[in-house]
């Protein structure tokens, strides 16, 4: 090969560049795997994308791909309140992207949008949404917070009467083992469809009306399909059982999928029967408690019969001792004020020699009071007199 004929490096590159960008439209959307992903400091988040075999058994194709900073501010936070997670390694993407090609860098595929339905799938997708719109709101952990009465005997429930869960729910609960009676009473609704979620609202209107006959909500059927399940991710079904003034107990009849309805109320159960069960077992754990309270009490009273009743005889003397001391000091101040009572009545004065005198009708203590001719009473012991007075005799004052 001669060297007029040979092409540098560069010039080879570039040829591939342009015809590239020739051959290829603007842009893709590209189906591919995130085998690796790194960001920068700067913003810029650098992704290797793969596609695996069939077999999945090693990687038929791979490729470098870029999001500048400029579209990861944008791309990032949506797919992430989408999807509830944020790009990492073994996600499934579709990605709108660019095919670049460099010299330097060879190829690569500059990523402006990402599309996250992709990779939950529709239904996740929408999902998703409600479950952070509740969050948003502060419903989601609202039911949770009530606080259940510890023998909830008073049960409304939710449910197609024509449904085996809800006979299923109602044989296990009325004919439990221990016996323990409940009174229910069913809301009617239809269970699954586009009209499942305004049927239960509707029932569970009813019982808020009623709020205080009921200790608690089941709301039950016996399992379906994904798609009949589906009324249960309802954003309003959801918050109204979030917002309940009762505990809402739920048991859709799944074994695998979990529902928004199941988050939002107070426990998502996966049967009918599983409520049923929960409910006794609260009365069960509540009957052992007792008994085992009681006969601690037993024991208690038992062991402790001797000491309290030589408590109860040291006490008793106590209070004889205490109350014949304080009534020997109650008679003695009854004594007392007698005879202080005694010493102040007037006729003990005037017993003692002592007169009253009275001048019409009142008692003085004055010459003043008197005149020469006038007559004045005295009160004596034993009785009175009238006396004449012939002389006033005036006592002077001593300073």
């Amino acid at each position: 090969m001669r060297e007029g004929s040979s092409v540098g490096l560069l010039e080879l590159q570039e040829g591939i560049r342009g015809l590239l960008e020739k051959g290829l439209e603007r842009s893709y959307w590209v189906r591919a795997e995130i085998s690796d992903i790194k960001q920068q400091s700067v913003g810029h988040c650098y992704l290797e994308l793969v596609e695996r075999r069939e077999d999945d058994e090693g990687v038929s194709a791979r490729a470098q791909a870029i999001i500048w900073a400029s579209s990861f501010r944008m791309i990032r936070p949506y797919f992430t309140s989408s999807t509830g997670s944020e790009l990492s390694r073994g996600m499934q993407i579709l990605v709108k992207a660019q095919v670049q090609y460099s010299p330097l860098y060879g190829l690569s595929l500059i990523i402006s949008d990402i599309d996250p339905s992709y990779t939950v799938g529709e239904h996740e997708l929408q999902r998703q949404k409600t479950i952070n719109r509740l969050r948003e709101e502060g419903m989601f952990e609202m039911n949770s917070t009530i606080e259940l009465t510890a023998l909830p005997s008073r049960i409304a429930v939710i449910s197609s009467e024509s449904a085996a869960g809800f006979r299923d729910f109602m044989n296990h609960l009325h004919n439990n083992e221990y016996r323990f009676n409940f009174n229910t009473e069913l809301f009617k609704a239809s269970m699954q469809g586009a009209s499942a979620p305004g049927e239960i609202i509707s029932a569970l209107d009813q019982i808020a009306e009623r709020y205080d006959e009921f200790d608690m909500v089941v709301i039950i059927r016996g399992g379906g399909s994904v798609q009949d399940l589906s009324c249960f991710d309802d954003y309003e079904l959801s918050a109204n059982i979030a917002q309940f003034p009762l505990p809402v107990i739920t048991g859709i009849g799944h074994d695998h999928d979990v529902h928004i309805a199941d988050l939002v109320a107070w426990r998502g159960l996966k049967t009918p029967t599983a409520v049923a069960d929960f409910i006794i077992e609260m009365f069960s754990s509540e009957e052992q408690q007792l008994a085992y309270l009681l006969q601690r009490l037993s024991m208690a009273i038992r062991g402790r019969g001797a000491e309290e009743l030589s408590a109860l005889e040291k006490l008793e003397m106590r209070i004889y001792s205490v109350a014949k001391e304080r009534l020997a000091s109650e008679i003695y101040r009854v004594e007392l004020l007698s005879q202080k009572a005694e010493s102040g009545n007037p006729l003990t004065l005037l017993r003692r020699g002592y007169a009253v005198p009275v001048v019409k009708g009142e008692r003085i203590n004055s010459v003043d009071r008197i005149e020469e001719g006038g007559m004045i009473k005295i009160i004596l012991a034993d009785g009175e007199a009238e006396c004449k007075i012939e002389i006033i005799k005036r006592y002077e004052e001593k300073d």
